[in-house]
């Protein structure tokens, strides 16, 4: 089963698709997608990726990712509200960037929002969606203090080394790959799928950003997340379709939530 685990359905470009969200997703369908987790970077638009999930095939998550400096959570109370919606799979998106914000108080503000979702998702049972960029000890450190191994999460959309990489799949996360995989200056993060154990990785396309190796530059949409996935299996050196059992095995194993049994369908 190919799916994309991480996508914001609520910023696609949706102009190819006479502005019609379920036509975008039917290509994605078209390309053998057939699960997508739509995700939540700000509680204001909570509402909007939750009704996305009417759609069978469709889950979401609920967080505020770290750069929506003036959401950043002070409690994991609203978390567990929302998450009481069957098909919230994961709290996040979560975590710290101290790429684009250099701050120090800031910092702080992340560092106290990403634990309330790691208590959160811990009391829930549900995986973290975590962001992390120039963040790395920060990034572990709270994740080993406040996260519950039993439920871990991913590491979206990865872009640091394999030592962060490894010490996260220890503590039991997921390590997620998306385009950037396919750019020529990835080299490093090539290796590093490379080395990793095949049980640990899962594929995105965190679109409509980063769109893969041939489409990078344009708008990217779930339906690439195919060619992400056909790049990780050629850097493994195995076949496609074990590549997609692997990472649907290592999706549902995590995302618990996620029914393996409920897929996408074509719109009426």
């Amino acid at each position: 089963m190919l799916i994309d685990t991480h996508c914001h359905l609520d910023m696609l470009d949706l102009a190819p698709y006479d502005n019609n969200l379920d036509l975008a997703i039917d290509a994605a369908y078209q390309q053998g997608v057939r699960q997508l987790l739509s995700i939540s970077v700000d509680l204001d638009k909570i509402d909007t990726i939750l009704g996305f999930t009417q759609r069978d095939g469709v889950f979401a998550s609920c967080g505020v990712h770290p750069l929506q400096t003036e959401g950043l959570l002070t409690s994991p109370d609203s978390l567990l509200d929302l998450a009481q919606h069957p098909k919230v799979a994961a709290i996040g998106e979560t975590g710290l960037d101290y790429f684009y914000e250099k701050s120090s108080d800031i910092h702080a503000a992340q560092q106290d929002s990403f634990k309330h979702h790691l208590m959160a998702a811990g009391q829930l049972g549900l995986p973290v969606i975590v962001h992390t960029r120039e963040a790395k000890q920060d990034t572990l450190a709270l994740i080993r203090q406040y996260g519950n191994p039993n439920s871990a999460g991913v590491l979206h959309c990865f872009t640091e080394d394999y030592d962060m990489a490894k010490a996260a799949v220890d503590e039991n996360y997921l390590i997620s790959i998306s385009g950037i995989v396919t750019f020529k200056t990835a080299q490093d993060l090539k290796e590093t799928v490379q080395k990793l154990p095949l049980e640990s990785l899962i594929v995105e396309t965190d679109s409509p950003y980063l769109a893969p190796v041939p489409y990078r530059g344009k708008k990217n949409e779930p339906k690439y997340v195919a060619e992400v996935a056909q790049y990780v299996a050629d850097l493994k050196g195995i076949r496609y379709e074990e590549l997609l059992e692997a990472t649907a095995r290592n999706f549902h194993r995590v995302f618990n939530r996620v029914s393996a049994s409920e897929s996408l369908v074509l719109s009426a």
